[in-house]
């Protein structure tokens, strides 16, 4: 049994944009870890997408194609009702088992939100939650998460290879300020947003149909 970590990425990559996947790649490289990028069907806490699942899960397959360190898990986009990440944690967990190292990939803003996260105390049971922030940008943590977390808290990757779950680290990943919103609005203008999605979505005209007005 692979003792590697197992990071998941989640999200609704509407569409899906060069600052999720340097992010994705970057904590891949940092904690050698297998990273699985998980569209969401129906997000808790934000609008739903504009694409619908299927066209979401085609522009990652091609975003993705051509490396091994990133991956495409279907398990939200495969299972009804909302895409709660600790239904999520605990499939991944009857795959994988109990002591391989499993970690959640946060951003920062996101992570400050965790309390509202549906079972949010039970998600450390199942996996580690790193954090991921920009360079001199960590937003402050709500008093009720962080008298949760204070004890969690480590400071190397190494850490998060000692035990299955429940460590929570922080992370510096570059700052691209890319904004899905934005790209949505570039193609409703019909602009090409290039440098901002992956050149594999500009080169099929199916993918980011979507968001181009008819």
């Amino acid at each position: 049994m692979s003792s590697q970590p197992i990071a998941i990425f989640g999200g609704t990559f509407d569409p899906v944009h060069i600052g999720h996947l340097r992010a994705a790649w970057e904590a891949s490289e940092a904690l050698d870890a297998e990273v699985r990028m998980v569209p969401a069907k129906i997000p808790p806490h934000r609008p739903q997408p504009v694409a619908d699942a299927a066209a979401r899960a085609a522009m990652l397959r091609a975003a993705l194609e051509g490396q091994d360190r990133l991956k495409l898990d279907l398990r939200e986009l495969d299972r009804a009702g909302p895409s709660y990440t600790f239904d999520t944690l605990a499939s991944l967990r009857e795959d994988i088992g109990t002591q391989r190292p499993l970690i959640v990939l946060i951003g920062a803003d996101a992570f400050v939100g965790l309390t509202s996260w549906h079972r949010w105390r039970e998600l450390f049971e199942l996996a580690h939650v790193c954090v991921l922030t920009r360079p001199a940008q960590i937003p402050a943590t709500p008093d009720a998460l962080a008298a949760v977390v204070a004890a969690r808290k480590v400071d190397s990757v190494g850490a998060l290879r000692t035990a299955p779950a429940g460590c929570v680290l922080d992370m510096v990943v570059s700052a691209l300020g890319i904004s899905a919103t934005r790209i949505r609005r570039l193609l409703a203008e019909g602009r090409e947003p290039r440098w901002l999605v992956p050149q594999a979505l500009l080169d099929d005209p199916v993918l980011l149909a979507p968001y181009r007005k008819a």
